[in-house]
């Protein structure tokens, strides 16, 4: 039995594309004219899917960290968050400070605090 020698990735690449705009009889003609099942078909449309999707986050990812404007951005939300941490906890120091001055005000006397129960 004479086996068919492999194909090249270029190769397995033009059938996927030239096969992706066929449907029905069409595409079971070609597929027996390049002699590829359409079991093979598919594993390669998944390879293909997967290699360009990978390709496509790399070139994103790369080029987000290279740009001037992409590391100022990154700078400026590191900024902003340590802004917004610092932010809250005075919020919280002016309640706690509200609260505090209230519970002074109950007691009758706000020079000396008091402890309950004594």
């Amino acid at each position: 039995m004479k086996g068919r020698p492999r194909r090249s990735a270029e190769e397995k690449f033009r059938i996927v594309m030239e096969a992706s705009s066929l449907t029905g009889s069409s595409l079971g003609e070609f597929l027996r004219r390049e002699g590829v099942h359409e079991a093979q078909l598919e594993e390669w449309r998944e390879k293909v899917f997967r290699a360009a999707t990978g390709a496509l986050k790399d070139a994103k990812r790369k080029k987000s960290e290279q740009t001037p404007e992409a590391r100022r951005i990154r700078e400026l939300e590191s900024e902003l968050r340590r802004k917004e941490k610092a932010l809250a906890e005075t919020a919280a120091l002016l309640v706690l400070k509200k609260k505090l001055e209230a519970w002074y005000a109950g007691e009758g006397d706000a020079s000396t605090p008091t402890k309950s129960g004594t």
